[in-house]
């Protein structure tokens, strides 16, 4: 096993079938890599869908909703990879997304882990704009050397938001990320997306500022 994928999910039937599909679909031998499904609590059909999949996915189900930080974490300690990334469930990825990181990743000793740039992209799927993953960092597209993301602590479980931030900020001070200037990713922008709760954001932002402030 060289990658493990790591998607946790809560309430997410009307996306995550789109998400788990283009990682069965990737240009690459199923041998080389596993898709670990965190089942976060979700109270729809979620489940269902999961189940549909049969044993193509590896699916952990939680009991109630934990957060973000704590089912990823979950699964990082169940993948088998010696690489670990990151999808979210409501995005998806190019077929070569994963043979394209895992490559430079096994062939440049030096590099920690390489993030891809990424498009935003409608429900429709039709793409928004072309996005810089060093300009404009997201929290999925980045593949990680298992055991560096052991060293740094894995993901700070009381960052319910801003878990992403937090890890990077943490990442960056011992490892490197690399770029891979590749739109590998699609990020889709929707009504339901974290990102547009601003009243949470903005509490945890406070909250990062202040364990990393110099």
């Amino acid at each position: 096993m060289k990658v493990s994928v790591i998607i946790s999910t809560y309430n997410r039937e009307k996306y995550i079938g789109r998400s788990i599909r283009s990682l069965l679909d990737q240009a690459w031998s199923r041998e080389n890599y596993e898709i670990i499904v965190i089942n976060d609590g979700s109270t729809d059909h979620t489940e269902a869908v999961l189940r549909a999949f049969g044993n193509a996915i590896k699916v952990v189900s939680l009991p109630e909703n934990k957060g973000l930080p704590f089912a990823c974490n979950i699964g990082i300690k169940e993948a088998g990879g010696r690489f670990v990334v990151r999808v979210d469930d409501d995005d998806f990825v190019q077929e070569d997304f994963l043979k394209t990181l895992y490559n430079f990743l096994a062939m440049n000793k030096d590099f920690d882990a390489v993030a891809c740039d990424y498009l935003l992209v409608d429900e429709k799927e039709e793409a928004i704009a072309k996005k810089n993953v060093t300009e404009e960092p997201i929290a999925c597209g980045i593949m990680f050397r298992k055991e560096n993301l052991i060293d740094i602590g894995l993901y700070d479980e009381n960052f319910l938001y801003r878990e992403d931030e937090d890890l990077r900020l943490r990442y960056v001070k011992k490892y490197n990320i690399y770029r891979v200037a590749l739109p590998l990713y699609r990020y889709m922008m929707h009504s339901e997306n974290m990102t547009n709760n601003k009243d949470k954001l903005n509490f945890f932002d406070k909250i990062l500022k202040q364990k990393h402030k110099k």
